[in-house]
């Protein structure tokens, strides 16, 4: 059974920083992407990172990039997403996501809360 168990986040001041983790099993790791996807309140749900855990190459949505590292630990099995300068717009739902065998698996969410 594959499972994707997100942690870390919580609330934090604007311009602050918060580690979300995601600890993955069930799967083979290095044959996968993984991702962080978001929703805030009243919004749909919108992918701002993603690792291919083959090669590491990473893709960020423009809303975060150059804040926002994602990273792989591949003997842990767990994909960090390394968030800085947070901003209230920020504020959401944050949820891991594999692709595997192209299959997609969820994670359950992870409240990250910038405050003003």
């Amino acid at each position: 059974e594959v499972q994707l168990q997100a942690s870390g986040g919580g609330l934090v001041q604007a311009g602050g920083s918060l580690r979300l983790s995601c600890a993955v099993s069930g799967l083979t790791f290095g044959n996968s992407a993984i991702a962080w996807f978001r929703q805030a309140p009243g919004k749909e749900r919108e992918g701002i990172a993603c690792i291919v855990s083959d090669n590491d190459d990473t893709v960020y949505s423009d809303s975060v990039k150059g804040r926002f590292t994602i990273a792989s630990d591949n003997a842990e099995n767990t994909v960090y997403l390394e968030m800085n300068s947070l901003k209230p717009e920020d504020t959401a739902v944050y949820y891991c996501y594999a692709n595997w065998l192209n299959r997609a698996y969820w994670g359950q969410g992870t409240l990250v809360t910038v405050s003003s």
